[in-house]
């Protein structure tokens, strides 16, 4: 089971950003995809989630052998399908513990109902996992938050959802060196056989926490390069050079 990606075009206005691009996520694996400033990384994830300022003029993404091209944001989320946004929006009037249990309630068949006390058991593991205090989650979704909370916010709600791909869009942009090992550490203990990851980044520094299987350049709109977590060693010591002119 994979999370497949198929000759993807696609364009926002008159501008082709996505170029054929190819690449496969399977499940119980972590792949990052680095590259230069412009070169489509944030749009694939965007692309993948269903974000309609986008224009999908070629291809097919493969959610387990379904194309979801066609499905709105929410469907795609019920199939299984989270994203971790680079800038987090802010929710007034609805609490963090309010919100993942509406998103957990959303996937439920119509008639049933979440269990309270299994819910609230739940957030109060995940919320020592990710070392948050636990009023945290009565607070309105992102208000007043620190960058580093945002982003914990996020994994939170990706672990309470259990997702079966998870696009990980810049997780590490405005982090501490400590925030950035208590994500990483909610993110390593979420991997396993049934979850494929996809973190998207600009710095090696993230993969010396979430270590990946793969990681991909993205260059020129399409997967130019992949290699092992070497591979971003050298990126980070070398740059990208011709690969940005691809």
């Amino acid at each position: 089971m994979s999370l497949i990606i198929k000759d993807l075009h696609a364009s926002i206005g008159d501008r082709e950003i996505l170029r054929g691009l190819n690449l496969e996520v399977p499940k119980g694996e972590v792949h990052a995809i680095m590259g230069p400033n412009g070169a489509g990384k944030s749009t694939l994830a965007k692309i993948v989630a269903g974000h309609p300022d986008y224009t999908v003029t070629g291809g097919e993404v493969l959610l387990d052998g379904e194309n979801i091209l066609d499905l709105e944001p929410d469907v795609r989320a019920r199939k299984g399908l989270f994203m971790a946004f680079q800038y987090p929006s802010e929710i007034g009037g609805v609490s963090i513990a309010n919100f993942i249990r509406a998103a957990l309630q959303a996937r439920l068949p119509e008639g049933e109902d979440v269990d309270a006390v299994a819910f609230y058991k739940k957030l109060k593991q995940k919320i020592a996992l990710l070392e948050m205090p636990e009023g945290l989650t009565s607070r309105n979704v992102n208000e007043g938050f620190s960058g580093g909370e945002k982003k914990k916010n996020e994994i939170l709600q990706m672990a309470m959802l259990e997702p079966s791909y998870a696009l990980l869009d810049e997780t590490d942009s405005g982090l501490d060196i400590d925030a950035l090992r208590i994500v990483s550490n909610g993110v390593n203990a979420l991997r396993g056989p049934n979850l494929g990851v996809l973190v998207i980044t600009h710095y090696q520094r993230l993969l010396d926490y979430i270590v990946p299987d793969k990681v991909h350049v993205l260059a020129g709109g399409r997967i130019v390069q992949s290699g092992d977590k070497e591979l971003a060693k050298k990126l980070e010591k070398e740059g990208y050079g011709e690969l940005a002119a691809v």
